[in-house]
């Protein structure tokens, strides 16, 4: 299990294409808030004709923010680009040049077994010479995973290579409507993606492979305003959480408070981690009552989710005000 605050901290990832004008000025003047990463995106969003012209905006927009941050103290997010293939990698790095200090990494669309070799080595390329790591993202959403007869071994042979530059990965992401567009499902605001079974089955073996080693992050929730929004996506939230996901691709700035608000952390579970922790392990006895008398804390069974909760706490905070 991962034990850095660093990889529960991306949390709510608001995605932006990379042409958009003005986002530069929106991270200068904390539009958004702060407490979100954001995607700049070179993939889905631009048109196959346009990457060029997108690439010279978002350089742009990158190079105004480094300025700024340079001269006055503003909230400057994590910021990653999603691609469209590996040699993009290598190229937008030696583009940015000295901006390139405020990328946190590059986002990897339908990772899979074609591409995944030349994502990671791209990776390895550019940290060579630099002064922080520069992370990957692979989001799995390649319609290799639909066929139940291949999807175990694609993900353990992906997972093989990915624990080779394990480093270097700073989340899983999923992407729920990729998959659900093989089917042709889409689901209604007042619809997880966790009743649509075929979906949840993918989502659930994801966990199962790589949930123990790395941070696995929530699918984007596409309602953002209209009946019901906000109430079906705390609801995809909670089930997220209860399924083992952290964070959330968002798509709209009014998505960013209740993704964080969803994952912080209650004052029992607190508590209660607190106390799993610092358990004498050469007591007699290694279960007790919780912190409000409510239910059991185990040391042997319960030390995983206690150490994963105060990870949850340290990046999101407590309900209330930690």
């Amino acid at each position: 299990m991962k034990n850095a605050v660093k990889y529960y901290s991306v949390g709510a990832l608001l995605y932006c294409p990379a042409n958009r004008a003005g986002i530069a000025e929106s991270i200068i003047n904390q539009k958004f808030g702060d407490k979100f990463s954001l995607a700049l995106c070179l993939e889905d969003t631009i048109g196959d004709d346009c990457v060029e012209e997108a690439e010279e905006m978002m350089r742009g927009s990158l190079e105004k923010i480094y300025r700024s941050s340079q001269k006055k103290v503003f909230y400057l997010p994590r910021i990653f680009i999603r691609v469209r293939e590996a040699e993009q990698i290598v190229r937008l790095m030696k583009m940015l040049g000295k901006v390139s200090e405020i990328i946190n990494g590059f986002i990897l669309p339908k990772f899979s077994l074609d591409n995944a070799d030349a994502y990671i080595q791209a990776m390895r390329r550019v940290n060579e010479n630099v002064k922080s790591p520069v992370y990957m993202m692979p989001i799995f959403e390649s319609p290799s995973l639909i066929n139940l007869r291949d999807r175990y071994d694609i993900l353990y042979k992906l997972k093989e290579k990915l624990d080779q530059a394990e480093e270097l990965v700073l989340n899983i992401r999923v992407g729920g409507n990729d998959l659900c567009n093989v089917f042709g499902f889409r689901r209604h605001s007042n619809e997880s993606i966790h009743k649509i079974h075929p979906i949840a089955g993918i989502l659930s073996d994801i966990i199962t492979v790589y949930g123990r080693d790395y941070v696995v992050s929530g699918p984007v929730w596409e309602y953002y305003d209209g009946p019901g929004w906000e109430s079906g996506l705390r609801q995809e939230l909670e089930d997220d959480r209860l399924c083992g996901f952290v964070g959330k691709t968002v798509i709209h700035p009014k998505q960013i408070e209740l993704v964080n608000e969803a994952y912080q952390v209650s004052r029992e579970d607190f508590d209660d981690a607190r106390q799993i922790l610092g358990w004498d392990a050469d007591s007699r006895f290694l279960v007790a009552g919780s912190s409000a008398s409510e239910r059991m804390n185990e040391y042997k069974v319960h030390t995983n989710w206690a150490a994963r909760t105060m990870m949850m706490a340290e990046a999101f905070g407590e309900k209330g005000g930690l």
